[in-house]
């Protein structure tokens, strides 16, 4: 497994695994039309585009020998939450996906691993991540980094709002 940085070449790739892996995971919960929305709204090419570009955002790619996206972390190098900020310098992990077909396989171990690393070289004192309230599987993978729930939140997709948890971690 290769990490890099994410080129706007990655774009359209990136979108493709975005899509498949929050819709292997969460489109049962959503009608056809919230999800539609949420998809354009937050992983289209054109919204990561836009991430991409934000000079607050780092992403890094994790990719098979031969190329192929495994998985990709995306990181914000500002407070998400800051109502529930402890810290001064508070950073935030947006989004880590992999493949559904690679789940398992230590690709999300090696983007937290990244993540890590990126907020302690920034100067971060505190990270947070948001995490669906009902996904247990992602709830104990955190808490393996020392992330743990200091807030009920919640998450939109169209306009159906999800039960989240803030999860958060002092550094």
């Amino acid at each position: 497994m290769i990490l890099r940085e994410a080129t706007p070449a990655d774009i359209p790739a990136l979108s493709e695994l975005a899509i498949a892996s929050f819709n292997a995971k969460f489109a049962h919960l959503y009608s056809a039309e919230n999800l539609t929305a949420f998809l354009e709204e937050s992983l289209s090419e054109r919204a990561i585009t836009a991430e991409l570009a934000n000079p607050t955002r780092v992403y890094r790619l994790a990719e098979s020998d031969d190329g192929a996206l495994l998985g990709y972390a995306k990181i914000g190098l500002t407070c998400g939450f800051p109502d529930h900020a402890r810290g001064q310098k508070v950073m935030e992990l947006k989004q880590l996906y992999t493949a559904p077909a690679a789940t398992g396989k230590g690709i999300g171990g090696a983007l937290m691993d990244w993540a890590m690393a990126q907020f302690a070289e920034r100067g971060a004192d505190e990270a947070q991540l948001s995490v669906y309230a009902h996904n247990d599987g992602a709830h104990r993978f955190y808490r393996r980094y020392g992330f743990d729930k200091v807030a009920d939140i919640t998450f939109h997709v169209g306009d159906h709002i999800d039960p989240e948890f803030l999860f958060a971690r002092m550094l």
